[in-house]
């Protein structure tokens, strides 16, 4: 829509850095079929070096297959994988500049973290004076000094997961994958490690490519984040371009809360939907007519809409229930017109009040209608979960 998004999305064609960086790693029209089911569609993007760039969607959507497709642990179909310019599909994955790192950390119970650490290095012969030059450099990076002696069932989970990247970047590689690497951490531990990973990819200067289903993930630690969703690519995009200038329904919802309304364009910069017009900053889309009504896709987040005495000049309702969320409330408000919105203020509100809502111009995210819109009549929907997308809406 917006020039600044435009320049954020990064599919279709491997775009040329205008910053001058570097594409490590870069995927064109890479397709996957397991069985005759096509799990991967066309693929393309690139990779910049020293970036932090996440895969993210839910089950089944294709990411862990396309990091094992750049890992070398899975072929290709169709398409090109080049690594630095060369063809990378031709490397054998242990000739590869890559590691990975899994939400399974597959470490070696009998022997101790050093030993662990050490055994990439046991493999290429290296002297043993360096070998412990270079495992303790490691365990001092990821916070395990003193942690060598240790065995793997005398560490905590995070402890583990130490381990696993500090085996992993010991082989000094030019990019490291992780899959789910957090999943098996409880709540606070994955916290903490969000920020210790990020921290710990500045410090090494490596290329990390992160998969992951956890939005909040995502948000927190990437330079990059790739939506995706049935194989496809759904948006590419830095994390605040993708929260707050969704290209779809599907990503609108999955990137945090929404309310996702229908709304017509017939100008620039105006909008109608729950029976009002509003003014906006997104101008008509290319292919839209001038003083036609154009479908659209309106999305609000919960926190850009605020709640006022009920007036003729608001979309007004009754608020249905109000939840204490700790750092804020999640109200319920049931319109006039029939559409449900939810609204997080750090203020209550009684239930059953009369009320006003309002928005500004620049919290307005306009869409085009697509397959993930919600179906025409379904007011109340707030979003569109995984499950519950309509078909291509005319």
């Amino acid at each position: 829509m917006s020039d600044k998004k435009e320049k954020t999305i990064r599919e279709g064609e491997l775009l040329p850095d205008s910053k001058g960086i570097e594409h490590i790693i870069e995927l064109k029209d890479v397709n996957k079929s397991y069985d005759g089911n096509q799990v991967l569609h066309d693929i393309t993007f690139f990779i910049r070096n020293n970036e932090f760039i996440t895969l993210l969607g839910p089950s089944g959507c294709g990411k862990s297959t396309t990091l094992r497709i750049i890992a070398g642990f899975e072929t290709a179909d169709s398409g090109i994988v080049t690594f630095e310019g060369a063809n990378l599909l031709t490397i054998p994955a242990h000739k590869r500049h890559i590691n990975t790192v899994f939400q399974r950390y597959a470490l070696f119970p009998h022997l101790n973290v050093f030993d662990n650490v050490a055994f990439g290095l046991h493999l290429q012969k290296v002297p043993a004076k360096e070998v412990e030059e270079r495992v303790n450099k490691a365990l001092h990076t990821v916070g395990l000094d003193g942690y060598g002696n240790r065995y793997i069932d005398q560490l905590s989970g995070g402890q583990m997961q130490r381990v696993a990247i500090a085996r992993a970047i010991i082989l000094k590689p030019r990019v490291l994958l992780l899959d789910e690497p957090l999943g098996a951490l409880d709540l606070k531990m994955r916290k903490e490690m969000q920020i210790e990973l990020k921290q710990m990819q500045r410090e090494l200067g490596i290329t990390f490519v992160y998969v992951t289903h956890d939005q909040e993930e995502a948000l927190t630690m990437s330079d990059t984040i790739i939506v995706m969703k049935d194989g496809v690519i759904q948006q590419i995009g830095t994390p605040i371009d993708i929260y707050n200038e969704p290209k779809n329904a599907y990503v609108a919802d999955f990137i945090g809360e929404s309310n996702i309304v229908p709304g017509t364009m017939t100008k620039d910069h105006e909008v109608t939907f729950a029976g009002r017009k509003f003014e906006c900053v997104d101008p008509l889309f290319p292919e839209m007519k001038e003083g036609a009504v154009n479908d659209v896709d309106v999305v609000i987040r919960p926190e850009d809409i605020y709640i006022k005495e009920e007036d003729d000049a608001y979309v007004n309702g009754t608020v249905e229930s109000i939840i204490f969320k700790g750092v804020h409330y999640e109200i319920i408000v049931k319109g006039d017109t029939g559409i449900e919105w939810m609204i997080q203020d750090v203020d209550p509100v009684e239930v059953g009040k009369r009320v006003g809502l309002t928005v500004d111009p620049d919290d307005i995210q306009i869409m085009r209608k697509s397959r993930f819109s919600p179906a025409p009549g379904s007011y109340g929907v707030r979003g569109v979960k995984d499950d519950e997308a309509s078909e291509e809406m005319a």
